[in-house]
């Protein structure tokens, strides 16, 4: 049977919970490959909202197996907090519906103090990090100095990682003006955080291997989106980690031949949270009318979102990069009313025409959007669940977006209700 990676394929918030949510119904295996839990995933089922973070979307639904994956940095502490949260709304995480794989790096409380102070004091050029210690736990996994989910079990092997990793931060705190980090008390905290995760600790990589053999079905979900990759993201404006498709493997254990269909979650426009190159951004009435009602804050910061028109050139390099196969085109519904609508089909560079984003951040500075324009809807596409209820200039803007971006429309998303959506293509069809 066909497995499925979903990943974002613009600057994150395309909607992935949704699509997860909807795909996981069919799948036995929900797994998380990257990230932190600075990426927030909303669903909304039934009425009931919940906002994800560090849990994979998978958890909500009864008799799946959910996974954090190695490819991510695990706050425990957030992790617990966000199952204490998801519990009020009936919804209950146990060792038997969670797995978290034993080499998963730690976030700790002192990459979270390192965040927030670079962040504060960087008065060059500030990335836009949530400060939650995503970026300084990635370096000291690279650094081979993190503290890693099965480090817990040990109290003589997390002494010494505890040893190697402070030389490291004391000497990079007293450079910000920051004391020295107090041993004792994060040994304390370690101690306490142990016995409520490491029950949920497992060799993921063995266990994911053995489903594929047995003909699980696997979902691999990924945060944010490819344009926040650390390497081929608009760089420095990026997240950490990897957040293309071929991350799903290394992230989980598991072989590239394991990853199957790549689904790419595509919001019907664009937008950004933080800073950083956006082409098409608008400043407009447009702009605030397409994030008042698309509902743009960030789902952990509650940040806004900057919002623009659809950017064909980025996502038609989105795909290529990470293999996409087919898209989730998400949102339409928030076009509803538009008399004319743009989608981005190029970029003029000194009156040089581009058909993708350079790499040089000068160049990408200097980007000037070339836009086609297309006939608006006044009708609602909101809940929409087949191509008979879209208005005949909805599904003629969606095949152009197919066109332009060089990969077809796999699922349509007309509202964020889970069953609001229209198959186009079965992405776990073998």
């Amino acid at each position: 049977m066909a497995n499925v990676v979903v990943v974002g394929a613009q600057w994150g918030d395309e909607g992935k919970g949704k699509i997860v949510d909807w795909l996981s119904e069919r799948a036995d295996v929900i797994a998380r490959f990257q990230g932190g839990h600075n990426a927030g995933h909303t669903l909304v089922i039934g009425g009931t909202v919940y906002k994800l973070s560090a849990l994979p979307s998978g958890i909500v639904r009864p008799g799946k197996l959910s996974v954090i994956g190695n490819g991510v940095v695990l706050d425990p502490w957030a992790l617990l907090a966000e199952i204490a949260r998801i519990a009020d709304q009936g919804v209950t995480v146990t060792p038997e519906n969670l797995m978290i794989a034993e080499n998963t790096p730690l976030i700790l409380p002192l990459h979270g103090e390192l965040d927030r102070a670079r962040e504060g004091q960087n008065a060059v050029a500030k990335i836009g990090t949530t400060g939650r210690g995503i970026g300084p736990a990635y370096e000291d996994k690279v650094g081979r100095r993190v503290i890693r989910v099965a480090d817990l079990a040990d109290a003589e092997t997390l002494e010494t990682r505890l040893s190697r990793l402070l030389a490291h931060h004391d000497a990079l705190r007293s450079g910000l003006g920051l004391p020295p980090v107090d041993r004792a008390a994060l040994s304390a905290l370690l101690a306490e955080v142990a016995p409520k995760i490491l029950p949920f600790a497992a060799p993921v990589w063995k266990v994911m291997n053995e489903m594929r053999r047995a003909g699980k079905r696997i979902l691999f979900e990924g945060a944010q989106g490819a344009l926040l990759d650390v390497d081929f993201g608009t760089y420095p404006y990026v997240t950490s980690s990897t957040t293309m498709s071929g991350m799903a493997a290394t992230g989980t254990g598991m072989g590239p031949t394991s990853v199957g269909f790549v689904l790419g979650i595509v919001k019907a426009y664009t937008t950004r949270v933080g800073e950083g190159p956006f082409p098409t951004e608008l400043f407009d009435a447009d702009g605030e009318r397409l994030g008042t009602r698309g509902h743009e804050f960030g789902t952990v910061t509650g940040r806004k979102r900057r919002c623009g028109w659809f950017d064909a050139v980025l996502v038609r390099q989105t795909c290529a990069i990470s293999g996409v196969n087919g898209i989730a085109l998400t949102k339409l519904d928030v076009l509803d009313g538009f008399k004319t609508l743009k989608i981005c089909t190029g970029y003029d560079i000194d009156g040089q025409r581009f058909d993708y984003l350079p790499t040089a951040a000068a160049l990408q500075a200097r980007v000037l959007p070339i836009y086609e324009e297309l006939e608006g809807w006044s009708e609602s596409t909101a809940g929409a669940r087949s191509w008979a209820d879209l208005p005949g200039a909805a599904i003629k803007y969606v095949r152009r977006v197919e066109e332009l971006i060089q990969c077809p429309v796999a699922l349509l998303s007309t509202s964020p209700e889970r069953d609001d959506t229209i198959l186009v293509t079965d992405p776990f069809a073998d």
